[in-house]
């Protein structure tokens, strides 16, 4: 039978702690979770760019091991990493987290293809169809 103290009534996630440790031979701490973050294409971005991941950390001073961790969704970032990021990859914060540069079938892939008068023509074409609808 586990002893509960009147402290572990008012925390519940002390008493969480003491029924794992009774099933779990005595340990207290739970096995450490993966913990994954939202998907980035900073990966991509990177390859686009012809960069070396210890290159691409050089430039941000950051080791290649955290920086290889935070492509890999297996490390966090601040906005102002991201910015740093996307300065050094010549893009900005928003493309490294929506925009694959290696799809070029993907809209902005074609948008950055094409000439100036292409432009206006994707975005009278885009407004059509939005304005009217499609069946």
């Amino acid at each position: 039978m586990v002893k509960v103290t009147a402290s572990e009534i008012i925390h519940p996630c002390a008493m969480a702690n003491r029924n794992f440790a009774a099933f779990n031979g005595g340990m207290t701490k739970k096995p450490a979770d993966k913990r994954s973050f939202r998907r980035t294409f900073v990966r991509e971005w990177r390859r686009h760019r012809n960069l070396t991941l210890e290159q691409l950390a050089g430039r941000l001073d950051m080791s290649a091991s955290h920086f290889s961790m935070l492509e890999r969704g297996q490390r966090g970032y601040t906005q102002e990493t991201l910015e740093a990021i996307a300065e050094a990859l010549q893009t900005d914060a928003a493309s490294l987290i929506m925009r694959n540069p290696q799809d070029n079938d993907a809209i902005w892939s074609i948008w950055d293809h094409a000439k100036q008068a292409e432009r206006q023509m994707i975005t009278d074409i885009a407004r059509t169809i939005v304005k009217t609808g499609t069946k």
